[in-house]
Parts: structure tokens; C-alpha cells; sequence
């Protein structure tokens, strides 16, 4: 089976009255387990193309598919119903109870009342929402934080595989914002849905993405991981979205010995590369891209002195380029 699970060949949107497409000729693949998220500024084209994968938007012209299936001839409601959907705003009903929200789609798909009551004590397990306290409180009795859990809980009751999430997180606290990212990445490592992520903030996009889609004027920048859109990027547009040379220039200044640790070797370690303890950061990052290894070894002449994971240098990169961003 193949693993791709999105396609968008050639999908243009453009909407009456407007002289440019708001979203032009798109083609791309999302596979299995992706977590992709969508960057530009506003009006880029981000949401909008978020919602053509959803088909609150028809394309006006190209073809949509999942899993090689061509879905524009389905029941948009009908379609719709197999992808989950989180908004800014959380979407929930103020009349109904929050058990009652989650449990909105599978009652519609005709679950009976047990199965979607132990899916919705499941799902606020996962969110980290206790069932007994949650369970009969109404949106209004909840916090921000705690309506965007609820709102993501509900876009997973039907156990969708494909989630477009539109800014959920833009409208809360930059405190509480942080827990939801983390509480998001946590249960991403559970139930390894297909994300579609927009957002226009650049350390938000690299603490959650493992791809990034760059928009601008409707159209695709580039579409890739986030090492090629650091070290490749396919145009100026996205090389100074990126922060161009001054995120480089700190990476430079660190050395591989201020980052290398110790660690218990094991024999079944991948093939590993060597660098030296006064290597800089970018020539040891671009070295873990290039020669795709997970483990550089830190040697001084013959003595193996520390080891630098590429998860350990991964973290430190979004760290440096969060701060980046906020300047």
C-alpha cells in the first residue's frame, strides 16, 4: 500500500472578484504519519489551501486525493465527516456539554452510546483532561487551553487518519500556547495521525513540523524538511524567512565540544562520523544532513573524547532559531 495519503495535483482556488488565484497550481504528496506545517504570512494562501484539502473551499481547478482516490466526486459533507478539523477558535457547541462536542461525529456515524462513551473518556485521558470533572462541563466553564484540548479531542473522536488544524493555538496565552504545542507533539507520538498544521509563526512551525509547505501569493515556496528549507533554500523569499545568514552566523560561533556528551556506547549504533571538538555547529548540522547519521563522534587525535546525537543538535537548532525569530 502506498504511503501516501494526500495529493494535490495542480489545485488552484481563485474566488470571485479577485484577479489572482488566492491558491496556485499546488502540486504535492503528504505520506503517512507527516506532520506538515503550512507557513506565510497573512495572505499567503495558507488557510485557504488548508481549507480546499478539506473542501470548505472547491477547487476551481485540479484534483485532490486521498489515498489515490480522487475525492471531489464524494459528498463534501460526507467527506468531510472522515478528516478531523481544528480551528483558532475551537469550534465547540456552548449548548452542549463536552462530552457531548467529542462525541458529535461518531453519534452522527451512528456509534452506539457506549462505544462513543469510552471513546470520550479515552480521548480526555489523552488530552490530560480528567473524565469525571470534564465530562458534563459546558465551553464556557473552561479555560482557553482547555476549549482547544476539547476542540482537538473532538477533531479525533472518529479516529480520523488525516487532521488540518488552522492556527488553533493563535489565540491563547504564549504560556498556555507552549503546553498545548507539547501536549499536541506528545500525542502525536501516540496515535501518529497525518497533520496539516498552519500557522505564520516561525518557532512554532519548527517545534512541530517534521515538513514545512513556505506560501506566499498563493504559491509554494518550497515544500520540504526542515534541514533543506535551513540549508536549501529554494529562493531568496524563503532564505530570508529563515533569517538568512544571521541564524547561520550563530551557528558558527558554537562549538562541537560545547554541545558533545557522554553516552553508553552500543554496538548496535548506526555508522557514525568524526569531527573535532572545535568543529562549529553548521559544519557538524550540515554534516548530519549530508551523510544521513545519527551519531557524530568527538575525537581529540585518537581519543574519543564525547559523542553529539543529531536529536541533541535538532533541539538546539529550533532553540536558536526560535530566538531568532522573536527578535
Amino acid at each position: 500500500m502506498s504511503k501516501t495519503v494526500i495529493e494535490l495535483k495542480n489545485v488552484s482556488k481563485k474566488f470571485e472578484n479577485s484577479e489572482a488565484d488566492a491558491v496556485n497550481n499546488v502540486c504535492l504528496t503528504i505520506d503517512k504519519g507527516d506532520f506538515v506545517v503550512i507557513l506565510g504570512a497573512s495572505g499567503s494562501g495558507k488557510t485557504t489551501l488548508l481549507k480546499v484539502i478539506n473542501r470548505l473551499y472547491e477547487p476551481t481547478r485540479g484534483q485532490i486525493l486521498i489515498y489515490g482516490r480522487d475525492v471531489l466526486g464524494i459528498n463534501p459533507t460526507v467527506y468531510r465527516r472522515g478528516i478531523g478539523y481544528v480551528i483558532q477558535q475551537h469550534g465547540l457547541f456552548p449548548h452542549m456539554t463536552v462530552q457531548k462536542n467529542i462525541g458529535i461525529v461518531p453519534k452522527i456515524l451512528r456509534w452506539d452510546k457506549a462505544r462513543i462513551s469510552a471513546r470520550v473518556q479515552e480521548l480526555l485521558e489523552m488530552i490530560g483532561l480528567d473524565y469525571d470533572t470534564y465530562r458534563n462541563r459546558f465551553p464556557r466553564e473552561l479555560s482557553g487551553g482547555e476549549q482547544q484540548r476539547v476542540g482537538l479531542a473532538r477533531a479525533l473522536a472518529a479516529d480520523p487518519e488525516i487532521v488540518l488544524m488552522d492556527e488553533p493555538f493563535g489565540a491563547v496565552d504564549a504560556i498556555t500556547r507552549k503546553k498545548l504545542q507539547e501536549a499536541l507533539l506528545a500525542l502525536q507520538s501516540k496515535v501518529k495521525k497525518t497533520i496539516v498544521f498552519v500557522t505564520h509563526d516561525i518557532e512554532e512551525a519548527f517545534k512541530l513540523g517534521n515538513k514545512l509547505i513556505v506560501m506566499n501569493k498563493g504559491v509554494v515556496q518550497q515544500y520540504a524538511s526542515i534541514h533543506d528549507i535551513l540549508f536549501k533554500p529554494a529562493n531568496d523569499y524563503v532564505k530570508n524567512l529563515m533569517a538568512g545568514e544571521n541564524f547561520l552566523d550563530k551557528l558558527q560561533i558554537i562549538a562541537a565540544k560545547d554541545i558533545a556528551q557522554p553516552i553508553e556506547w552500543d554496538d548496535n549504533y548506526p555508522e557514525t562520523f568524526t569531527v573535532t571538538p572545535d568543529d562549529n555547529l553548521k559544519n557538524v548540522y550540515q554534516s548530519f544532513v549530508e551523510k544521513n547519521m545519527d551519531v557524530a563522534v568527538v575525537k581529540n587525535g585518537e581519543e574519543t573524547v564525547r559523542f553529539i546525537t543529531k536529536n541533541r543538535v535538532d533541539d538546539l537548532v529550533r532553540e536558536i532559531l526560535a530566538a531568532s525569530a522573536r527578535m
